[in-house]
């Protein structure tokens, strides 16, 4: 496979054509290149890039994927996604990390997490801010929705604390 059609992606070793359709679950070790539909599960150790005639119905389980056509169920990968030009996506997603080009149609949720670490750090840093902490109005004795204007609800998260603070009155 050349750069212009993922470079991110492995050999693809297994092609499966644009006029062939596959009713049941596919399970591979090596990357897929997939023209065809598929009507059940895709799992591979390897890549997948699915060409814009290409459509699966089913949940979706590999290394790194590029999506130019339809995935109509769950995508979980273990390093990549890849959404573009016209791709339509309609299930949840799951990556270390993602890739949305302009024109991609994508319903369903998404967790993207660099790293397992990471997603941990993040955690702490979240309990650490939170307002019991000691912040300034603790000891001030005033709170969040004395300072706001009308409209305007306290928000929890540190990093909205400090537009708030610049809306009073």
């Amino acid at each position: 496979m050349d750069k212009a059609q993922g470079g991110i992606m492995e050999e693809l070793k297994t092609i499966i054509a644009d006029d062939v359709e596959i009713n049941g679950s596919i399970k591979c070790t090596a990357g897929v290149k997939l023209g065809g539909k598929v009507n059940g599960d895709l799992t591979c150790a390897g890549d997948v890039f699915v060409e814009k005639t290409a459509a699966i119905k089913g949940n979706v389980s590999v290394n790194s994927i590029v999506v130019l056509g339809q995935v109509k169920g769950n995508i979980t990968a273990r390093d990549r996604i890849e959404l573009k030009g016209a791709a339509r996506v309609a299930g949840d997603i799951k990556a270390k990390r993602l890739v949305v080009e302009d024109g991609v149609s994508l319903a369903g949720k998404t967790e993207i997490t660099p790293s397992e670490s990471a997603a941990g750090e993040m955690a702490l840093d979240m309990q650490a801010e939170s307002p019991a902490a000691g912040t300034e109005d603790a000891v001030a004795g005033t709170d969040d929705a004395s300072r706001l204007s009308a409209g305007h609800r306290p928000v929890a998260d540190s990093r909205a604390r400090a537009s708030q603070l610049f809306a009073r009155k």
